[in-house]
């Protein structure tokens, strides 16, 4: 697979520990990964040598077919966006002001946002249900909408690749639906998505397929109703689960 994202052989260690041994890993376009595992178990680790905050200590990371080590910032943040687990915005900018910002790789040094970008913000907004936000301080909002805020964000960075790094972390049933449905409907685009989520119900409705790390290896790898095995479970979180078949025929993982 030359599109989408791929880890090769990715190894990490940190602090004298391995972090990361050896992850193989594809992403499609079109396809949305959910990965999964307990804590420090190197899934943030992992997204970290997507935007090269860590260097992989042995591998390599590619995105379209070339290594992330390959491209320059600006190249790397127009094809890969990421959407934290909870963003601290410390100014009162507005909504749009906020979805603006994805654009920022796209400008020159000293370029202004044009009519064609003001445009592209104000149809993710809609796109995302929050354009009647667009004039809001984005300190005013809630979690819920905040994350739909930076989805938005996100869309208007036009990329490639999409990450999220538990993007459900902090808010409600609804709103986690709400999220992880955009994920999806951005990634019906031909966007490659990789979702962090410790919401392994959530995740098996959402994601085309599932990456489960223990270790700091990939466990299992493949669709949900494989990858969510009693006994994977056992082994990655050392918890008794029982997985049931939900009503729309995606696995339910209920702890014993």
């Amino acid at each position: 697979m030359s599109a989408g994202l791929r880890f090769e052989g990715v190894a990490v260690r940190l602090g004298g520990a391995d972090v990361l041994r050896g992850i193989d890993l594809d992403v499609a376009p079109g396809e949305v990964v959910g990965l999964l595992g307990r804590n420090g178990a190197g899934k943030t680790t992992l997204l970290r040598t997507v935007t090269r905050v860590i260097a992989p200590d042995a591998g390599s990371v590619r995105v379209d077919g070339d290594p992330v080590t390959a491209l320059s910032r600006r190249e790397l943040a127009r094809r890969v966006a990421v959407v934290p687990q909870e963003t601290h915005v410390p100014f009162p900018f507005r909504v749009a002001e906020v979805v603006l910002m994805g654009r920022t790789p796209h400008l020159g040094a000293f370029a202004f946002e044009s009519p064609a970008d003001l445009e592209r913000a104000q149809q993710a907004l809609e796109r995302m249900g929050v354009a009647h936000l667009a004039d809001r301080s984005i300190l005013e909002v809630s979690g819920g909408e905040r994350q739909l805020v930076m989805v938005s964000r996100a869309l208007v960075q036009d990329p490639r690749v999409l990450i999220f790094d538990e993007p459900t972390a902090f808010l409600d049933l609804a709103h986690r639906v709400q999220v992880l449905g955009a994920v999806r409907e951005l990634a019906r685009d031909g966007r490659a998505a990789l979702v962090v989520t410790h919401d392994l119900t959530l995740a098996a409705r959402f994601c085309d397929r599932l990456a489960l790390l223990a270790d700091g290896r990939v466990l299992a790898a493949g669709p949900p109703a494989e990858v969510l095995d009693p006994q994977r479970l056992r082994e990655a979180y050392g918890v008794e689960a029982q997985v049931v078949p939900g009503p729309d025929g995606a696995p339910l993982v209920v702890p014993r």
